[in-house]
């Protein structure tokens, strides 16, 4: 007799609760967006001359950095190099964003410092392109490397700080 009863509930208990389950199964969290506050976001202003011959280096730096040490691809670091001596050469004649921000006094020595450091680093991208010429591929790595710390303290002196 308790059987029957309980037989009898089962298919109610089915019924009810395969829906129930498929729901949770479909009910999978949309991705959050955040609330449309009616503004489209800000565009980015276009970059600059002096971005955009930056931004070569960087490109061809990278790749030489990883080829460098390898003889076998010096045809290949030699392009890398001439690229990255043309860009340096157009970004000397270029000015940074950051003189713009500073006292008409000071534009002049900043400029002068920031040409003075451009030359020496195209010097610098010069010698190591002569050591590759001369089949040297452990003195280029080393003068690359000294190329790289010259590129990152010349960007802490004349390169403007990026908003957050």
């Amino acid at each position: 007799m308790k059987y029957r009863h309980f037989a009898s509930l089962l298919p109610v208990v089915l019924l009810l609760g395969v829906p129930a389950m498929r729901a949770q199964d479909a009910a999978t969290p949309a991705p959050a967006t955040p609330p449309d506050t009616g503004t489209a976001p800000a565009p980015k202003p276009p970059k600059t001359a002096l971005a955009k011959d930056m931004d070569k280096i960087n490109k061809a730096f990278r790749a030489l950095r990883k080829q460098i040490a390898d003889s076998t691809q010096n045809d290949s670091s030699l392009d890398l190099l001439a690229t990255i001596h043309d860009a340096a050469v157009a970004a000397g004649k270029e000015t940074p964003a950051k003189a713009a921000d500073l006292a008409d006094a000071d534009q002049a020595k900043f400029m002068s410092d920031y040409q003075a450091k451009n030359q020496e680093f195209v010097d610098a991208v010069d010698k190591v392109t002569a050591d590759l010429k001369g089949g040297d591929n452990a003195t280029a790595a080393t003068d690359l490397k000294q190329l790289g710390a010259l590129e990152r303290s010349d960007h802490k002196e004349f390169r403007k700080p990026e908003k957050d």
